[in-house]
């Protein structure tokens, strides 16, 4: 290929790092690239409202802008970040092998426990909602910002206790943080830990190298989720949870919406043939709903 691929990135450490990793496995494959660094949505001349592009979503949308505008050839993102509904002339190209999904716990001092008095930060809907629910007496704050800037107000601040933040992220820029805990029992984010690659869909060259990212297991169970996702009509501000494994050829799939206090649940399991997966989504879907899922949604809609 003539052309040297434009990989347009946010300029944190975290986006950083996707870029540079997309970069080094194209390169592995005989594919020069270079990086873009796309400056925030206020800052870029826009001559389409977003409305009739069809761009949505806080941090991927300034990338998307940059490719209808041909300023890059693809866009890195977190892939729990890309709306379920593409924009307009764009697609999700490739979906990388999947990092670690699951939700850390980093505190301070103290390991929670139910009866201790306890305040844990976090960005994150889902994440809080699902805390509550397991610790009815504990407190949830905001907390926003990069990783880097979110691990510096945790110690900061003296009143709180931790902070919630997804694995993947600070694997991946190599943080040093000595007190944290897996948290095995809280749902992730669909598409959690794993990354999506945004191209032109009437970029062909640039499709077909793109080919050379997919890992066809990430794609699959991954799109479950944001399916799942759709389904429910949920996003950012809506507490819900997703993750679907293939194991052994078998979809085994676990997924929940909360209220925003966590004291109502809904949760579902479903497991089948990953050849059947239509089907295991609306069972998915149908269960949770019918298990209180439809009235929590309501409330959110309302």
């Amino acid at each position: 290929m003539s052309r040297k691929i434009r990989i347009g990135t946010r300029d944190s450490k975290l986006a950083l790092w996707q870029a540079n990793y997309i970069q080094m496995k194209l390169k592995i494959n005989g594919v020069e690239s270079e990086l873009v660094l796309i400056k925030s949505d206020g800052e870029q001349n826009l001559t389409t409202p977003l409305y009739e592009m069809g761009v949505q979503g806080i941090f991927t949308r300034a990338l998307d802008i940059s490719l209808l505008q041909n300023k890059i050839d693809i866009a890195v993102h977190s892939l729990k970040d890309v709306p379920t509904q593409i924009a307009d002339n764009l697609t999700l190209a490739a979906v990388p092998q999947r990092g670690n999904f699951k939700d850390v716990l980093v505190y301070k001092e103290k390991i929670p426990q139910d009866s201790l008095n306890y305040v844990v930060a976090t960005s994150s809907l889902r994440r809080s909602a699902q805390w509550l629910h397991r610790y009815k007496i504990h407190q949830t704050t905001i907390l926003r910002g990069n990783i880097n800037t979110r691990l510096a107000k945790l110690h900061e601040n003296r009143t709180w206790d931790a902070a919630l933040f997804a694995a993947a992220g600070i694997e991946r820029i190599n943080l040093d943080v000595p007190n944290m805990i897996e948290l095995d029992w809280m749902i992730p984010a669909p598409a959690q830990g794993a990354l999506g690659i945004i191209s032109r869909i009437d970029d062909f060259e640039i499709n077909q190298i793109c080919k050379l990212l997919e890992h066809p297991q990430t794609r699959i169970t991954c799109g479950f989720e944001r399916k799942f996702l759709r389904k429910l009509m949920g996003g950012c501000s809506m507490p819900i949870g997703g993750l679907a494994q293939v194991i052994n050829n078998q979809l085994y799939f676990k997924g929940c919406v909360l209220t925003i206090d966590g004291k109502k649940m809904s949760y579902v399991e479903v497991c089948g043939s990953e050849n059947n997966i239509e089907v295991l989504l609306e069972e998915a879907v149908g269960n949770l709903i019918e298990d209180g899922g439809g009235e929590i949604i309501k409330t959110f809609k309302n």
